[in-house]
């Protein structure tokens, strides 16, 4: 039998798993411990980019910024648009606020497990697309 083809954003996320970093692996047990209501994935593929944490059924993803990322503000907002452009909600987190303040953390996500799912997909420009 031949050896399926691993699409290439399969194996980065697939890579990413691998090496989670201390962060990644406590909010992992967290999400884990939610429920099983709220599934989430980890190093999800959306659209060109991999999010760290993704809940497909309401439509939430989770980012993890290290301290790397201070820099990276810009392309930080680029990427959550680009998620948001597929109907998702992000929500961003520092590392230091998994490994610190976790009870925040899991306070603000579950905030947003509360709020309804978006509606779908955004518009180029960001607006919602009418849903009849």
């Amino acid at each position: 039998m031949a050896k399926r083809a691993v699409r290439p954003r399969a194996h980065i996320a697939r890579n990413l798993r691998r090496h989670a970093t201390d962060a990644e692996r406590i909010l992992w047990r967290v999400l884990h411990e939610l429920g099983p209501q709220w599934r989430f994935r980890r190093q999800h593929p959306i659209g060109t980019f991999v999010a760290d944490f993704a809940c497909p059924s309401h439509k939430l993803a989770i980012e993890l910024d290290g301290g790397h990322h201070v820099d990276r503000v810009a392309e930080d907002g680029r990427r959550s648009e680009a998620i948001a452009r597929h109907g998702y909600r992000v929500i961003r987190f520092w590392n230091h606020d998994v490994l610190g303040r976790l009870d925040d953390v899991k306070r603000s996500i579950w905030h947003e497990l509360q709020s309804p799912p978006h509606p779908g997909p955004l518009l180029p420009n960001g607006e919602e697309r009418e849903t009849q």
